[in-house]
């Protein structure tokens, strides 16, 4: 499954090109969708997205995944968010994961949330996502069955082809394509960098429950255990999680005070890299180059506004149900059941409280019957 495209196996350049492209399908949907609903400013994001790209290559030698955090991708989509209150959760998560890394605790702190907290809170998120995706579709019937129906084509194409999924650019390009000829060739736009006034404490307060609590599960999982054990399974690197929670905080701490989105690692980024056939830190110096060039280029308002709404509601669909996909690979289906259905009534940082509660509930009653 996680095996290179063979057709670029002769060409080690070509796969690493390839492979530089494998995360965008989660990367891309999530920023610009926070950057259409949300106060995320896509020049800084996507230029720090490219920096980071770039310097985690060069410092792994694999082709490291940088991502959004996706619990606050999500609700910054689903809330509308205010730049306060994203800036305030990246710079306490940037700081408690440097510390972390620091001061080697992480194997302490990771054994405190049970793995179906974990799919709760993936399953939720991916809830959340979907009817926020459901409202983008609502407004764009047409150019969402057009991008829907792009992605089934590549899904199809690789199964029975071969063909690597190169669907999200594909839809990228059509929806371009369309903005250009319906609103024609925007102003070019310089990006511009500057530090963001520090959040105030009721961004902190706020950004703490509903935004830090969320992600926390996930980035104690899929960002750091699992990413080591990936890195190990695919490319033979032994990277110990506590550093991953070093080069985590440091990319969020540099980052989220001049607009930076949070970011993190992720089993899935470094998967979809390898499987399109990166093997080295060159595909995502690749990447980043890429992800530069739009964020210096095609990164203001004029060229977001190019894009139909219809394509992100047809891209987050898929992410959404990506993520849901994780949450139901649970051993306690009535505990992540429930935990979903809070966070897409309620919020998710009460989800996870309610699944950690519930969990050690359990932990006691199984402990009490054993004596």
């Amino acid at each position: 499954m996680n095996e290179p495209d063979k057709s670029y196996s002769s060409n080690p350049i070509l796969a690493e090109i390839s492979g530089s492209m494998g995360n965008f399908g989660t990367v891309l949907p999530i920023v610009l969708g926070a950057a259409l609903v949300s106060e995320v400013d896509l020049g800084p994001a996507l230029l720090f997205f490219g920096l980071w790209y770039i310097v985690m290559g060069l410092h792994y030698g694999i082709p490291m995944s940088v991502e959004p955090m996706k619990a606050i991708g999500a609700i910054a989509i689903a809330e509308e968010l205010t730049s306060g209150e994203i800036a305030a959760s990246g710079m306490v998560l940037g700081a408690a994961l440097l510390a972390l890394g620091l001061f080697r605790g992480f194997e302490q702190l990771q054994g405190l949330i049970p793995e179906s907290v974990v799919r709760g809170v993936q399953l939720g998120l991916g809830l959340v996502l979907l009817r926020t995706s459901l409202v983008f579709i609502s407004q764009d019937l047409l150019f969402s069955s057009v991008s829907i129906g792009i992605v089934l084509l590549f899904l199809v194409a690789k199964s029975r082809r071969g063909i690597p999924d190169l669907s999200t650019l594909a839809v990228f390009a059509v929806g371009i394509g369309y903005g250009l000829f319906t609103i024609g060739v925007p102003e070019s736009q310089t990006v511009s960098i500057d530090l963001l006034p520090l959040p105030d404490l009721a961004d902190f307060l706020w950004s703490g429950w509903h935004l830090v609590f969320p992600q926390i599960p996930l980035t104690l999982t899929n960002a750091t255990v699992a990413t080591a054990l990936t890195a190990e399974d695919l490319f033979k690197k032994r990277i110990e999680p506590d550093h991953l929670c070093v080069t985590m905080g440091l990319m969020n701490l540099v980052s989220v005070p001049f607009g930076g989105f949070p970011l993190c690692h992720g089993a899935g980024g470094l998967a979809a890299h390898r499987r399109f056939g990166a093997e080295t830190g060159l595909a995502t110096v690749i990447g980043g180059i890429l992800l530069l060039f739009v964020a210096f280029f095609f990164a203001g308002p004029e060229a977001l506004a190019l894009l139909p709404i219809g394509l992100f509601g047809a891209l987050l669909l898929f992410v959404a149900l990506e993520l849901g996909r994780c949450g139901l690979k649970t051993d306690a289906p009535l505990l992540t059941g429930s935990m979903a259905l809070i966070a897409l009534f309620t919020n998710v940082g009460l989800a996870f409280l309610f699944g950690i509660f519930m969990a050690e509930a359990k932990k006691r009653r199984v402990r009490s019957n054993q004596k």
